[in-house]
Order: structure tokens, then sequence, then C-alpha cells
């Protein structure tokens, strides 16, 4: 069995290293793509070059948090290197550069040979009861397309113009300045409809060959529906839950594997994890967990390399 492991990075080239690494002591054969964001620093694989099979992808694009381009193009471009490059994978797995595993390589990919499961990955309705977003959240990110605001001063005039109150009261424009300044409005005609609902989840998944050749299928096949996507905000968040769950085709577990805590988050970036955490993330549940940072703390890491290679 072969995994496919794309990571998604943009700073410290250090833990880009140590990541890829990691993974190709724990997993020789495993295969390693790496998109990494120029526009943030520089990485190259010279530091690398003893170890095989892990490519850097050219992107070209300016990549802009929250956009289609910064996660969902990425990926993207990763499966139709996998497809372009007649790649013998098995099971893709999306990380970061700041993930790292939280139990043996070897114990995660044992599971996933004997599963009978299709994808591991977090979905729910935008709109269901009990879900981790309000439902306002659901609807201003996917039922209204968005333009960016040009100019450094965007964000602070959209800040003090979304309260006014006459704004407040009659307009009919949405704002987004987290991922922002995006301002927008909602979508006379969407995707959704009764017999293909609009899911929403986690930007990280681990997905079988079948799931990931069934998405490859549909974007090829459905540009509006792509079209439809890029035009929204944080669509990594949406766009694979909402193929892959109406398909009705797979086997989904509605759990990813990975530890992220979202407590204190800030712009919706998680808590970076510490040592303090270790027993947590090291309980059995979990494949790996985000985000670590090496110069805040190396200690978890350390001690999680003991585990790995223990």
């Amino acid at each position: 069995m072969k995994i496919c492991y794309f990571i998604q990075t943009h700073q410290n080239p250090h833990q880009i290293y140590r990541l890829v690494r990691t993974i190709k002591r724990a997993s020789p054969d495993a295969l390693i793509l790496i998109n990494h964001n120029f526009n943030r620093c520089d990485l190259g694989l010279t530091p690398l070059q003893d170890l095989s099979d892990i490519h850097l992808l050219q992107n070209q694009e300016y990549l802009i948090r929250g956009d289609f381009s910064c996660q969902v193009q990425p990926y993207l471009n990763a499966v139709n290197w996998l497809f372009e490059n007649n790649s013998d994978f098995d099971w893709l797995i999306n990380l970061t550069g700041q993930d790292y595993p939280t139990q043996p390589l070897s114990e995660t990919e044992n599971f996933l040979a004997n599963t009978d499961c299709d994808g591991f990955i977090s979905y729910w309705d935008i709109f269901a009861d009990q879900i981790p977003w309000d439902r306002d959240k659901g609807f201003k990110r996917y039922y209204c397309i968005y333009w960016r605001m040009p100019g450094k001063s965007s964000y602070l005039f959209l800040k003090n113009f979304q309260q006014l109150s006459l704004v407040k009261k009659r307009t009919w424009l949405k704002f987004y300045l987290t991922y922002g300044p995006l301002v927008g409005i909602p979508c006379r005609s969407t995707p959704f409809n009764n017999e293909f609902i609009c899911y929403g989840g986690r930007a990280w998944y681990t997905l079988s060959r079948k799931c990931v050749e069934y998405i490859k299928n549909f974007v090829d096949s459905c540009p509006d529906f792509v079209a439809y996507y890029q035009g929204t905000v944080v669509p990594e968040e949406s766009f694979v839950q909402t193929i892959l769950v109406n398909s009705k085709t797979f086997n989904l577990v509605n759990d990813d594997r990975r530890y992220i805590d979202y407590r204190g988050a800030v712009a919706g970036s998680p808590r970076t994890l510490t040592i303090q955490d270790y027993t947590t993330i090291t309980n059995g549940n979990f494949h790996f967990a985000r985000k670590f940072d090496m110069n805040q703390d190396a200690e978890i890491m350390d001690k999680l390399d003991a585990l790995i290679f223990n």
C-alpha cells in the first residue's frame, strides 16, 4: 500500500524539512507532494536531496487566505499531478507544514490498509441543528458571492462602514473582514437544493484513491460548480465535503482523525500545541495534530519523535 502525503506550506522551512524527514523515515515508500506559498518565504528541496519521491509542485498563483487559490486549487493541482503521473497511491492525506504525526505512521498506515471505509472527513449540513457553526456562518460563506476590495485602506473603511446604523438595517450587502476585505451579495442561483446539500467541515481529510478519483472526475465535468465556489469564502471547508457526501457512493467516516484546538482561535487560526497537550493528542484517537511551532515549543515535537520511532 502506498500513501501520498500532500503538504501545504508557507513558513518555517526548517520545520517543513523536519516533517518531511519524519514521514520518510517512518514510511520510506511514501510519496510526498509539497505546495509552498513562495510569497511568504523561499523553499528548496536541496536539504532533502538524499530522500526519494519528494516533489515540489510549481504554483504560479498568488495565494490569498480564505480564497479558492489558497487551499482548494493547490489540492486539485496535487490530485491532477497524481493521475497525470500515473501514481499508484492508495490514500491521499493532506497536511500543513505545521502538522505532525501523533502515533507511529506504521499504525496509521496499517489502519488504512485494513479499513473497509473510503474516507475520513468531518462534515455537516450547514443548516442542520447542533453543528459547530451557527446558521448564518454557512449561509454567509457559501450562499453569497464576494469581491475583494483593493487598496490598503479598504479594510478599515469596510470595518467602519458596516457599523453604520443605516447599513445594518437596510443593506443586503455581506461583509467578510476575517479573510478580507471582502464585500458580497446573496447569490440568486446556487448549486444547492434538497437533493444536493451544501456541507461544511474541516479542511483536512484522509481519502482513498477512489474518493480522490471521484473528486477529479466531478471537477472536470462540472466547471460551473468550481466557478461558483471560486466566488465564496473559505471554500476549503465545504468544497470536498459537498462533492463526496452528496455522491452517496462512499463509506465515509465523519471523523478526520486530526486533533485541532480552536478554543481561543484568532482569525480562524487554531491554538499552537505545547508539551502540555501531549497526553491528549497521543490517546490513540488521532493520526495527526496541528498546529505546532518548533520555535515556540520544540519539546512536544521531540517527544512525539520518541513515540513515532520507538
